[in-house]
């Protein structure tokens, strides 16, 4: 359920998919970076590692010179460098780009290297194939089986005129009747939402649940909660207690399907959340003029 203006109150409803009615459920992942120590601590700075089922969730605190190196990456991943003031030079596919702060980008399959010559904080984006990073991961041992209610992932069309290092502003105006600030990939889409002063109105929050795809809400500012709830069915074994976790910046929390959720906003200052999905989502792929990008990256024919 939406609060009237909200411009999500115009999507199919999840349950006009006729999803396989749930039997079994899991539970929220929440990582407060601010909380525990970073797995990699060292000539490059700091970075935390969290997952959901089909991605891998890098945040990363760099030194100046700070290099990461990927070589024969097996897909597309994604780097988003929320602060303005944060440069990153980004080799891959035989050219080298240099990416201004404030921005997202999209880093082609196969060997590449990223730098950050003054340092700065990033967040990559990579997708359950990096095995490597899913092992650094702090909640590694939730996904050693599947989580129920997730379809198999399938990534989305190559991009047009092929892989290159691509990457779009975030200084992007709002509009009426547009949700947020959306790009998309092959194995992601990125809503990096309006950012917000002071507390959410609790009066117009937005409770509502996906069939069969999980959100990951990233905190980049501010302080935030989650409530998270679980719907009751036939066995009442698979009941779960509602959650109304508190996740201050930065932290990250992946929510479930086909769990009610809404977050709200609870910091006095700025409050900057980002939305993560992956694959990309075809209902907001379907709304006009959402996805900034679209021209660059087109959708599956099955849609």
């Amino acid at each position: 359920m939406y609060a009237a203006g909200d411009p999500r109150a115009a999507l199919a409803k999840p349950s006009e998919r006729k999803a396989p009615a749930p039997t079994a459920f899991s539970g929220a992942e929440y990582a407060k970076f601010y909380e525990t120590a970073p797995r990699d601590d060292d000539a490059s700075g700091r970075s935390w590692y969290m997952r959901g089922q089909n991605f891998i969730l890098c945040y990363s605190e760099t030194k100046p010179e700070a290099a990461f190196v990927r070589q024969g990456h097996p897909d597309e991943y994604a780097v988003l460098i929320p602060d303005r003031d944060v440069a990153v030079e980004i080799t891959a596919a035989g050219e080298t780009v240099m990416v201004p702060g404030h921005s997202i980008a999209f880093v082609p399959p196969g060997d590449s290297r990223i730098t950050l010559p003054e340092g700065g904080r990033i967040v990559r984006l990579f997708s359950f194939k990096a095995k490597d990073l899913a092992s650094k991961c702090s909640n590694a041992d939730s996904y050693a089986e599947p989580h129920p209610n997730i379809p198999p992932f399938e990534p989305w069309p190559e991009p047009k005129g092929g892989y290159r290092v691509r990457h779009y502003s975030l200084d992007v105006k709002g509009e009426q009747g547009r949700f947020g600030r959306i790009f998309r990939c092959t194995n992601f889409m990125i809503n990096y939402l309006e950012p917000k002063a002071g507390p959410r109105d609790t009066s117009k929050l937005s409770p509502h649940f996906h069939d069969d795809f999980e959100q990951c809400s990233l905190a980049l500012d501010g302080d935030f909660i989650h409530d998270i709830r679980w719907p009751w069915i036939p066995d009442m074994a698979a009941w779960r207690e509602d959650e109304h976790e508190r996740c201050a910046a930065p932290s990250a929390a992946v929510i479930p399907p086909p769990a009610t959720h809404t977050t709200r906003a609870i910091g006095p200052g700025l409050n900057q959340l980002v939305d993560i999905f992956s694959p990309p989502r075809v209902d907001f792929s379907m709304k006009e003029g959402w996805v900034l990008n679209a021209d660059d990256y087109p959708m599956p024919d099955r849609t």
